[in-house]
């Protein structure tokens, strides 16, 4: 089987487009790293800036990336090789994004694979203790086993596999269609219960009204990291799904809208956790315990807690199922295009990757504890080179491709679907901004990053 002789699917329909590229915005982040961010860095005035960032940063590379990716209908190694004038290698962009996906999923599924095996937790009711020795050797018992860390992953990672084994339409499009709608009546139902507490008022204080002398240049860097790291960028995703938009669709607009409700289910989670960590005197700032030691300590002691509990933990399973699906897409559809091979094969050679390459992440808080390289763990590495290095080298290229390699004429006539829509001055600003402004602003997210700023 050819390159030539593939044939591509798509996205086919506007709705499709709009809930398959949310989904790959939507993760784990909105449920706990966003409103843990906020929280470690002083709430609103946070928010503000990270508004203004994903303006500037998040959303001109987000334009470029899906609009590459529509222009070349092909995968993003694919993509720039069509798209480059020069004979610059900028196709390694895309080999870059391959291996910052690939090292991604490893520990991203471990923590998928916590949360998976904590709706069942929920259900059975076992972690539903207002006593956070309890939560916390519940956790603790999970992440020390070996044979469940890997089955957990194993078994997140079949999931996923199965739904990209129905191929774009029907597996990516058709779930996302269905799982967005239900992240959002989720999000919603525990946000009615958190605002009926007793110290709502207080929690939204906090999300919402703005202390301008907390905004320190840390938060500003923290922020525009967050606002890039946030939409799945960097990692060939968007060019993957853009690959697949149809011809007549607005890219702008849908990812103006994407930006918008992703930032608005960001919000929910804050209002649906703020409120219900002040009322039970819990610290804003507790990150990555706030899911798996927290709130079940807080769902305790809440009226009908053991369902809203149960509730929580299949909306973060929902969350994190689109984002797993956009990552996992990028080496199947690049195995799929590049080496000919079909899409079921290409998604079980890449699920057998990431089992054993994930398994060094499973392990890494039992058998693996000890294992040391650069003075990390295989989670904490992959983690590192993949956000500090990888991602913002990406994205820092792609602009300069678009700005400097591409062109503005170009880059307007893919844009304005060749003259169909009048958005020659959105497509000016935006090239303006991946020109000159968005490749400065995250060399300076990656240099905080790496320590260097």
């Amino acid at each position: 089987m050819t390159q030539q002789s593939i044939k591509r699917g798509g996205f086919s329909s506007s709705f499709g487009v709009l809930a398959a590229t949310l989904g790959s915005a939507v993760g784990l982040g909105n449920i706990w790293k966003f409103p843990y961010l906020t929280g470690a860095n002083g709430g609103a005035g946070f928010l503000l800036v990270y508004l203004l960032a994903t303006l500037v940063i998040g959303l001109p590379v987000m334009i470029a990336e899906i609009t590459m990716g529509r222009a070349a209908k092909a995968n993003p190694i694919t993509a720039l090789q069509k798209l480059a004038v020069s004979k610059m290698p900028w196709w390694l962009i895309g080999v870059a994004g391959m291996a910052a996906a690939f090292l991604i999923l490893s520990f991203y599924s471990e923590v998928v694979a916590w949360v998976f095996a904590y709706v069942f937790k929920a259900i059975g009711g076992s972690i539903l203790s207002s006593d956070r020795q309890v939560t916390q050797a519940a956790f603790t018992s999970l992440i020390g086993d070996p044979l469940q860390s890997l089955l957990w992953q194993w078994s997140v990672l079949v999931f996923i596999g199965g739904i990209l084994l129905m191929g774009v339409t029907k597996g990516i499009e058709g779930i996302a269609k269905k799982l967005m709608p239900i992240l959002f009546l989720l999000l919603l139902m525990l946000c009615a219960v958190s605002l009926s507490l007793d110290k709502a008022a207080d929690g939204l204080a906090f999300l919402f009204r703005p202390d301008f002398s907390k905004i320190t240049a840390g938060v500003i860097l923290t922020a525009m990291g967050l606002a890039f790291f946030k939409l799945s960028l960097g990692m060939g995703t968007m060019m993957t799904y853009g690959s697949y938009f149809r011809d007549d669709q607005n890219i702008p607009q849908t990812t103006l809208r994407v930006m918008a409700a992703d930032l608005c289910v960001s919000m929910l989670a804050g209002i649906a956790i703020f409120p219900a960590v002040f009322t039970f005197g819990f610290a804003p700032a507790a990150g990555p315990a706030l899911v798996f030691i927290t709130i079940p300590a807080v769902f305790s002691q809440i009226p009908g807690g053991h369902l809203l509990m149960v509730a929580f933990f299949v909306l973060a399973a929902v969350a994190a199922t689109g984002a797993m699906l956009s990552l996992m897409e990028v080496p199947v559809v690049i195995l799929h295009e590049r080496l000919g091979m079909s899409r079921a094969k290409a998604t079980l050679l890449t699920i057998a990757g990431l089992m054993l390459l994930g398994s060094t992440c499973a392990l890494t808080n039992n058998v693996l504890a000890d294992f040391k390289l650069f003075g990390m763990n295989m989670f904490d590495l992959f983690d590192f080179v993949s956000s500090n290095v990888l991602l913002p080298l990406g994205g820092i290229s792609l602009a300069l491709f678009v700005g400097w390699t591409w062109g503005a004429d170009k880059f307007t006539q893919a844009l304005s679907n060749h003259g169909a829509l009048g958005n020659q001055t959105t497509a000016r600003v935006v090239f303006f901004l991946l020109r000159y402004v968005s490749p400065l602003l995250i060399l300076l997210v990656m240099l905080k990053g790496l320590n260097l700023l």
